[in-house]
């Protein structure tokens, strides 16, 4: 890949913290999923779910709770997604690992680690969807601040969904971001056998 291409999905993307009031259309986005779908997962299970929050009620109902400290951003972004994880993914693994159609079987009776597993999964797939919105021109502002235990109850009830992740999409606005923070090199971070 050419090195503006790499800087666009790394060595210059940010987190941002500030966005712009240019409108960022809900196919975007789910053109970004259309796309990063296809990144690997264990044993294709794919069980990342997004809740995307417009401007209007549905993100009146999430700001509350969100952490004090991430209410100004989340208000301010032209789309939030609520990434969640299906722990139920095991129900439609007939259909996404069809040489195996009974694989779902051997996930059916351990609760704990079927939520593991989807948490696993989804941090994986939820890494892919941020790039993926960085290659489509937009930017992320990823959040762990806030109550998932409410998301959960607010616009999931009944459901099989978890929330794992708040990301705030759109593009930079005033002073979007903070210093570059130092990055761990490859001398410290990797080793070979």
């Amino acid at each position: 890949m050419p090195d503006e291409t790499l800087d666009l999905l790394f060595r210059e993307a940010r987190s941002v913290n500030t966005f712009s009031d240019e409108p960022v259309k809900i196919d975007q986005v789910r053109e970004v999923f259309e796309l990063v779908k296809y990144g690997p997962t264990m044993m294709n299970i794919q069980p990342m779910r997004l809740l995307l929050v417009e401007q209007g009620a549905g993100r009146e109902r999430l700001l509350p709770l969100m952490a004090e400290g991430n209410r100004a951003k989340t208000a301010s972004a032209p789309v939030v997604a609520v990434v969640a994880a299906d722990v139920d993914f095991h129900t439609s693994m007939a259909a996404h690992f069809p040489h195996n159609p009974t694989a779902g079987d051997m996930f059916a009776g351990d609760a704990t680690s079927r939520a593991d597993i989807a948490r696993y999964n989804t941090a994986l797939q939820t890494g892919y969807f941020i790039v993926g919105i960085r290659a489509a021109g937009l930017h992320a502002g990823p959040m762990g601040g806030f109550d998932a235990a409410a998301i959960d109850a607010e616009f999931f009830p009944g459901t099989s969904w978890r929330t794992q992740l708040v990301i705030n999409i759109g593009h930079p606005g005033e002073t979007p971001w903070f210093d570059r923070l130092p990055r761990i090199s490859a001398d410290d971070a990797v080793m070979t056998a």
